[in-house]
């Protein structure tokens, strides 16, 4: 039997790494696909963990996120999926669609942030980006959250315990053969993308 595909997008400050990465330690038999990237590795990241970092690749997947190129190689996902292990991608809503057009199993996921302000919050305690930068996430962000309902689930990262609770229920359904039940967040995502 082969493993699942999830997919995992947000807009950049969700929480979707942290979310991503705790819940890879503590579910066993799902892996998380590196993906590859034409930007410099940030202070602290390392090739091959983070991301490959390349000029260009053969992907699965690929878009430009924050003017740089990034996308995932079709190979290794195949052959993880094949070997009947689980599989997961964190992408973008671009990258997303272009899975779920490949790959119709593939069960996808949202990560919306609490508020606007919560989101803005996020992004300037990374300390990492210049104020630029941060301008130019907060825009994405909206363009990201337009695409929030087009995913299987969408999970909002207020308590980060109770996110992963969610991410993990969603997992666990899927594996045991039942769709877990859906949330309605219409209500947040009109806020979140209600103009300022």
């Amino acid at each position: 039997m082969s493993g699942t595909l999830y997919i995992v997008a947000a807009p950049s400050g969700a929480g979707k790494t942290s979310l991503t990465r705790a819940l890879l330690e503590c579910e066993s038999g799902i892996e998380l696909s590196v993906s590859y990237t034409s930007r410099a590795p940030r202070p602290g990241e390392v090739d091959g963990v983070h991301y490959h970092f390349v000029s260009r690749g053969e992907f699965f997947e690929h878009a430009v996120v924050h003017g740089d190129l990034k996308g995932t190689a079709r190979a290794p996902v195949e052959r993880t999926l094949a070997q009947g292990r689980d599989v997961l991608l964190e992408i973008d809503w671009q990258g997303a669609r272009q899975v779920r057009a490949k790959f119709a199993g593939a069960l996808s996921i949202f990560i919306l942030p609490p508020s606007r302000a919560e989101l803005e919050r996020r992004l300037r305690t990374r300390a990492s980006d210049s104020e630029q930068v941060i301008r130019r996430r907060l825009a994405d962000a909206r363009r990201d959250l337009e695409h929030a309902a087009e995913f299987d689930y969408v999970v909002i990262n207020d308590d980060f315990a109770s996110a992963l609770a969610e991410l993990r229920a969603i997992i666990d359904a899927r594996r045991s053969g039942h769709a877990a039940p859906a949330r309605d967040h219409s209500a947040l995502l009109a806020q979140l993308l209600k103009a300022d």
